[in-house]
């Protein structure tokens, strides 16, 4: 019963939030995500946050069940109709493809994949003890997809993936629909994408934050661990010479106003301004960890992006909260510092306030503002065109 009016109470506050549609929201209802994370109290599985379920040797969290959310955000782009057949990319808990084997309903088919063999093996006890012995689990590198129940009429990937498989794209019925995690130069959205005779295009996009994908199929994406006992991660698009972040935190800061008037969450990390430094500054890092003063704080870890080169570092920093009309919950504003630490601290936070006050002056464009069209070949100019190994993702704004 405890377990039920959590889950009643989780749902309410997502529909609430406009998180998701009223279809996707009864398979919430039903599908009970505290059989997929045993370990968490009533309380604990039913908040909207992720819950990790798997570290690696480091520490980095490499398996959880997501934020559900995100999970209905990117189910409604999903749009699985009854009787769909479904591929899902990282089986993770479970939780997703339990949700999808509901909207496909009994006619449907849903196959999930993972390629960490405990991973699969705890979604395949998790499903099977929800209900869903029907739903298809399999070890495998996800890349590769999943041939033998090929074609699909709706492809999603669960994890953070760097470029779009031919795999994926060769299994996909006509009409079929991606929705993918798509990184873009360290920045991740959620692309629901559709072909549109030579290219694939989005046709939405959402802001999200997934593990990212491991194998021959990672991207370049560098992940730093600086300090355990903080938790202390700095990410890289992709590898490049960065002095000691850790002392250089420790050291004083060269601090300056952004320039800009108070901005949401949102705005902050979300979508906004680091989707623009990932396209307009190969400089740009993220950085998380127990950081007191980042602009976006959850449970005690905070996320701050910004720049970084091997004489200095600067990030955003949160000011004073301001009421302001027309900012999150409650009106709610957040004043946006910069922080510059290191030899160059004080010169790379006068650039990175440059290049907030550049994306306020265009219009503070965001992820849902953002046309992504993927190109097996020759692509033409966009906002930002990015190279990856199968495709040319062409971005521009709508």
């Amino acid at each position: 019963m405890e377990f039920d009016e959590h889950r009643a109470a989780m749902v309410a506050q997502l529909l609430e939030r406009g998180e998701m549609s009223g279809r996707v929201a009864e398979a919430f209802r039903l599908v009970p995500r505290h059989l997929f994370v045993p370990e968490s109290d009533p309380a604990a599985a039913y908040r909207d946050e992720p819950i990790v379920t798997k570290r690696d040797e480091e520490g980095r969290p490499i398996s959880s069940s997501s934020q559900p959310a995100i999970m209905g955000i990117m189910l409604d782009q999903l749009d699985v109709r009854p009787g769909g057949r479904v591929l899902e990319i990282g089986a993770g808990t479970g939780y997703n493809a339990a949700l999808l084997a509901h909207l496909a309903g009994p006619q449907g088919r849903v196959v999930s994949l993972d390629i960490d063999a405990d991973v699969a093996a705890a979604a395949r006890r998790h499903l099977d003890d929800a209900g869903y012995p029907e739903v298809v689990v399999a070890c495998a590198d996800g890349a590769a997809g999943f041939p033998e129940a090929a074609p699909y009429d709706r492809v999603i990937a669960t994890v953070g993936v760097w470029d779009l498989s031919p795999a994926w794209l060769a299994q996909l019925a006509p009409g079929g629909r991606l929705v993918v995690p798509l990184d873009l130069r360290g920045v991740q959205v959620s692309v629901a994408m559709e072909y549109a005779g030579d290219h694939w295009s989005s046709r939405s996009v959402e802001p999200c934050g997934f593990m990212r994908m491991r194998g021959p199929s990672a991207g370049p994406e560098v992940m730093l661990m600086l300090d355990g006992e903080a938790d202390l991660v700095l990410t890289l698009p992709e590898p490049r010479e960065v002095g000691d972040v850790v002392a250089m935190l420790d050291g004083p800061a060269a601090e300056v106003a952004a320039g800009v008037p108070p901005l949401s969450r949102l705005s902050l990390i979300g979508s906004g301004i680091s989707l623009w430094l990932a396209t307009h500054e190969p400089r740009w890092c993220a950085l998380t960890g127990r950081l007191p003063w980042a602009p976006v704080t959850t449970q005690g870890y905070g996320m701050t992006v910004g720049l970084a080169d091997p004489d200095g570092l600067a990030v955003l920093a949160a000011g004073t909260e301001l009421l302001t009309r027309g900012y999150g919950p409650g009106g709610a504003g957040q004043e946006l510092l910069v922080r510059g630490y290191g030899p160059d601290g004080a010169a790379l936070a006068a650039q990175l306030a440059a290049h907030v006050q550049a994306w306020d002056a265009a219009g503070r464009p965001e992820a849902g503002d953002l046309r992504i069209d993927a190109y097996p070949g020759p692509a033409p100019d966009g906002v930002a065109v990015i190279a990856k190994r199968h495709t040319r993702l062409v971005l521009s704004y709508d």
